[in-house]
């Protein structure tokens, strides 16, 4: 798995990257079958000062890319709420790869008396 933290306006810190790999393993304890992870933290130049900190991921995933941003007044709690909505995501994937299909009781074979 490749994973990247950049920031934008904003240097990032090793308590910072710390903190955001503490929360991904969360994630990835779910599905381990990620192949890239980007996360970008930037804090914008806005006039409103509630969603100054910003927070996004994009996880490739074998056949699809999932990709989750968030906002916040704090960068952890903007980390916080953007792992929460990666989990549910991640979650909801795993369940629509998974087989569910199990064969009918008609299809099998039964053993000739």
């Amino acid at each position: 798995m490749n994973l990247t933290i950049s920031g934008h306006h904003l240097e990032v810190t090793p308590a910072l990257r710390e903190y955001v790999l503490t929360k991904l393993s969360r994630v990835l304890r779910h599905f381990d079958q990620v192949v890239d992870v980007n996360v970008l933290l930037t804090v914008e130049k806005q006039k409103e000062k509630a969603r100054r900190q910003r927070a996004e991921v994009t996880l490739h995933v074998k056949g699809r890319e999932i990709f989750v941003e968030n906002s916040h007044e704090d960068l952890y709690a903007a980390i916080d709420e953007l792992m929460d909505k990666l989990d549910r995501q991640v979650c909801r994937h795993k369940d629509r790869v998974q087989d569910h299909h199990h064969a009918s009781a008609k299809r099998m074979d039964l053993p000739a008396a």
